[in-house]
């Protein structure tokens, strides 16, 4: 899994923050999301894909491995 944040999109709303602290944190200026482990462990999936679905502004996005397998490919 690689997880993508956008920036532009976020609003600061820290949701992410309490799903998967280990994965994402909040710039204190501002709040904006940034990515503190890009490629979580396997054992933290779950709480990222939670991240994802709870994200106010759809500003996180994960593509798996396979995905990323095949865009190398092509």
């Amino acid at each position: 899994m690689r997880v993508h944040i956008d920036q532009e999109k976020c609003c600061g709303a820290g949701s992410c923050v309490l799903s998967a602290p280990e994965v994402f944190d909040q710039r204190e200026e501002d709040g904006i999301v940034f990515l503190l482990d890009a490629e979580p462990p396997a054992d933290l999936h779950e709480a990222v894909h939670e991240a994802v679905a709870i994200c106010p502004a759809a500003a996180i996005s994960v593509q798996q491995v396979e995905q990323m397998e095949q865009a190398e490919r092509v």
